[in-house]
């Protein structure tokens, strides 16, 4: 695929590639527009990522579900910032909707690294306590005014019973690729625990491996804080699964310290999230992304019996 153009994931999806970009700059901020525009094929299902000469990168949300991301980053990471162990995005500029482009978009501070693999570390369980360390500071910060879920059942950090439904609709779907009588007890097993009542703090809400960065064998950088807001901070334990696994996983349980209540209702969003998007994106994905999407649910259905042994 020619490195100008954005593989569409979702049907309400924009057109967006190099030349949109070229465009939108040369408009709004001609003082980048002569640097060159790669797209970046890492970039996630909600925003289009571009790099931007060497040192900044383009930003632009996808669909109109999507919009908000880049206002909320200009308002709360240089709030977030001075407070985190590793390094946030740095906005530098907000562009404004066109008639090529409908939404607002951002320029950000390129951030060195690679996606996190557990490969690119010297020592997993030293950067799970590294990502739990940064867990903990965010879960300090003042709240006051801070942005709080969406009324969806697909906000990150909200309860569970809201999505019951659709999981049981997917795993319905799924009934030919996994064990839908352990994946059905998993869940309940976290519709039990969904009890939380503490305070709200400040989440990440997507800590997974795109979204982690990784340099010199250590973790440099947290990315993508569109689903950043005051919830349930169980919600970010999911990286204990997306991230890590056997030793790293016990060491950033160990560390982050959750009561089980908390660990079995992150493993049951993990689980959720996973199931539920597997029948939407199975078609719009290459087919490798739908086996290592099966995996991780096989993964974490497996987590799941250990913890409960007369489930198999």
């Amino acid at each position: 695929m020619p490195d100008n153009e954005v593989t569409k994931l979702h049907d309400d999806e924009v057109d967006i590639d190099t030349g949109l970009v070229r465009r939108l700059l040369a408009d709004q901020f001609p003082h980048w527009a002569a640097l060159p525009v790669r797209y970046v094929a890492s970039s996630g299902t909600d925003n289009a990522t571009f790099r931007l000469g060497d040192d900044l990168s383009v930003r632009l949300p996808r669909t109109p579900g999507t919009t908000g991301q880049i206002e909320k980053d200009q308002a709360w990471l240089p709030r977030l910032a001075p407070h985190l162990p590793l390094a946030v995005p740095e906005p530098l500029a907000a562009g404004t909707p066109t008639g090529d482009y409908p939404f607002t978009w951002g320029v950000y501070r390129w951030l060195d690294g690679t996606a996190f693999t557990l490969d690119a570390l010297d020592d997993p369980a030293a950067a799970a306590g590294q990502l739990a360390d940064f867990l903990h500071h965010l879960q300090q910060i003042d709240t006051t005014g801070a942005p709080t879920p969406p009324d969806s059942p697909f906000s990150r950090g909200t309860a569970l019973a809201p999505r019951d439904e659709l999981f049981r609709a997917a795993v319905d779907e799924l009934r030919d690729d996994l064990d839908t009588g352990l994946a059905l007890a998993a869940w309940e097993a976290s519709l039990q625990a969904d009890t939380w009542t503490g305070p709200a703090r400040w989440i990440h809400g997507d800590l997974m491996p795109g979204n982690v960065l990784v340099a010199d064998g250590r973790l440099t950088a947290v990315i993508d804080f569109g689903t950043a807001w005051a919830a349930d901070p169980a919600a970010d334990i999911l990286a204990a699964w997306h991230l890590f696994d056997g030793d790293s996983r016990q060491a950033f349980k160990d560390a982050l310290k959750p009561d089980e209540h908390a660990w079995v209702r992150a493993r049951g969003w993990t689980l959720s999230l996973a199931i539920i998007a597997l029948p939407y994106y199975r078609t719009r994905r290459d087919p490798a992304e739908t086996h290592d999407s099966l995996t991780f649910i096989n993964e974490l259905l497996a987590d799941f019996t250990t913890d409960h042994p007369g489930n198999h």
